[in-house]
């Protein structure tokens, strides 16, 4: 049986800047907090992170009993270490769904009903990056997924919720977002490279190769300061996101050092940390401005 340790590192804390950067940015995105509805945006970060312990308790059982995280480099792993049943991760990871779903109801009753099909495609895209037949994860579709989810959905759905109402603004937020969450699931598979070409998982990374892969990397860090440049329409303060250009060099420097295996696993928080950190700049700055 697991330790409580050991459940807390199975759900990959380290993820969670995917989860909370995009509603802090996309509160931040209303501009004028005065508008915002902070009990929906509680709720739109119990979403958030309910969603991502879900699919990462997911992630951990559908690779586990698909033998794909038997040879792996990284985070505990619950199910292919044996340190937790099959069926308990499983049963772990769609509470974390109800939990989510239940305060994403509650959020679609008071805003819009249409939210409650958003709510369902998520779920299921959780469940299906490396659940099921056919996982689209294995087929090179998970930064795909990232991308609409982490970035497009949540943070342009925070912005709905909290205020009713989207704009270019939140859009390029959502974008922004979107893209360094994407980047952690690069860089983490451009580490599992070797162990994913071995069991059949045809990441992005796969397909692309190492070289190119870390090209993509650099691509997708670069977007957040594109972005807060171009937020310089809104107000100038958004200029505030560039301070988080040391985070996103530090996170970019193993990478482009070549490490390879256990060596990009730093680049792997640090990357977060620096999403965190542009959010959070950038919302002041939104806020100032």
């Amino acid at each position: 049986m697991a330790t409580p340790k050991e459940w807390i590192q199975g759900a990959r804390p380290r993820t969670l800047p995917n989860a909370i950067a995009p509603v802090i940015v996309g509160v931040g995105a209303v501009g004028d907090l005065g508008e915002v509805a902070w009990w929906k945006a509680a709720l739109a970060l119990i979403v958030a992170v309910a969603f991502i312990v879900g699919v990462n308790f997911a992630n951990d059982y559908s690779d586990g009993v698909r033998g794909t995280d038997d040879d792996r480099v990284g985070p505990m792993r619950l199910v292919g270490s044996r340190a937790a049943s099959a069926g308990a991760v499983r049963r772990a990871a769609f509470a974390c769904f109800a939990v989510g779903a239940l305060c994403g109801l509650v959020l679609a009753v008071t805003t819009a009903w249409w939210l409650v099909v958003i709510g369902a495609i998520c779920i299921a895209g959780a469940w299906f990056y490396t659940g099921g037949r056919k996982p689209y994860g294995y087929i090179g579709l998970g930064e795909v997924a990232v991308f609409v989810f982490f970035g497009l959905v949540a943070v342009l759905g925070t912005q709905f919720v909290v205020s009713g109402s989207i704009d270019w603004v939140g859009l390029l937020c959502a974008i922004a977002v979107g893209s360094i969450s994407s980047a952690v699931l690069v860089v983490n598979n451009l580490r599992d490279i070797p162990s994913d070409t071995e069991s059949g998982k045809v990441t992005l990374a796969v397909r692309l190769g190492d070289k190119r892969t870390r090209v993509l990397f650099a691509v997708l860090l670069a977007v957040p300061p594109v972005v807060s440049l171009a937020l310089i329409g809104a107000t100038p303060w958004a200029l505030l996101g560039l301070l988080a250009a040391p985070l996103i060099w530090a996170a970019y420097l193993p990478v482009r050092r070549g490490a390879t295996g256990p060596r990009l696993i730093p680049s792997l928080g640090i990357t977060g940390q620096a999403m965190l950190a542009w959010a959070v700049l950038t919302a002041v700055g939104l806020v100032i401005g």
